[in-house]
């Protein structure tokens, strides 16, 4: 079975050492605003929640990039951009009902996360309350969000 980041938003205490981890591992610098993943503050709820590329099983940023640029290793269901095809035009950005494709200025080019590669993902080790797990991804959960997402993509789901 695939090893997913998943996330116990209880745990969350909004620190951002993971964004701070995953930009200082792929960019060379602590920017926030650079990681692969995103948290989130809810300061009515008090609640922080943190999210990461699903790895879907049928990527629809994959679907959507007109070059080929971003591909699914089905051995480790690691979805990854592959930066020599990519054009910048930012379709898969669009496509993705997660938001987790991002389009980078100072590269021209799409980002997303990639589990770190064949090493242990850096947010995941740097988390303090390990609110973020790299273990076997929970199927009725995936299905349950992907049903979500189809929704809210769809129009017919209420926020």
């Amino acid at each position: 079975m695939q090893k997913l980041i998943r996330i116990e938003p209880s745990k969350c205490i909004g620190c951002k050492s993971c964004e701070m981890a995953c930009s200082f591992r792929h960019r060379g610098e602590f920017a926030p605003s650079k990681s692969r993943i995103i948290n989130e503050v809810f300061m009515e709820e008090a609640q922080f929640i943190t999210v990461t590329c699903m790895q879907c099983n049928e990527p629809w940023c994959m679907k959507a990039c007109p070059k080929g640029a971003i591909e699914k290793d089905m051995a480790s269901g690691i979805v990854t951009v592959d930066e020599m095809k990519c054009v910048g035009c930012r379709t898969c950005v669009s496509a993705c009902p997660f938001g987790m494709i991002r389009y980078l200025g100072e590269t021209g080019k799409a980002d997303k996360c990639n589990l770190c590669g064949p090493d242990f993902p850096e947010c995941v080790a740097f988390c303090p309350t390990h609110c973020l797990q790299y273990s076997e991804e929970d199927l009725p959960l995936r299905e349950k969000v992907l049903r979500f997402a189809r929704t809210m993509k769809d129009g017919q789901g209420e926020v």
